[in-house]
């Protein structure tokens, strides 16, 4: 039962390695949408939802390198998705 849960452990930091060097740039990307809401307060982050700026030239760009990629995509929100999603939690923002 041990062996098996560490090599589950082991496989799964194995794939999550891979992707970050598969992807450094997307790496880079999805490291600062982390910090810009680990960063930023419950009220930053509601007052931004409430404004919904057009997303800027880099973050088009972005947008259509994932759009174009499904494999980026995927390990994009594989890693972008759980540190926003508690912070969206503890704010109130999704039940």
């Amino acid at each position: 039962m041990k062996r098996t849960a560490l090599f589950a452990l082991a496989a799964g930091l194995l794939y999550v390695s891979a992707a970050q060097a598969q992807y450094p740039m997307m790496d880079m990307v999805a490291n600062k949408v982390i910090q810009k809401y680990q960063n930023s307060t419950c009220e930053q982050l509601w007052e931004k939802k409430s404004q919904k700026a057009p997303p800027s030239q880099q973050e088009q760009n972005v947008i259509q390198m994932l759009k174009g990629d499904p494999q980026m995509r995927q390990a994009f929100i594989n890693k972008i998705a759980a540190p926003i999603a508690n912070k969206m939690f503890d704010c109130g923002m999704i039940p």
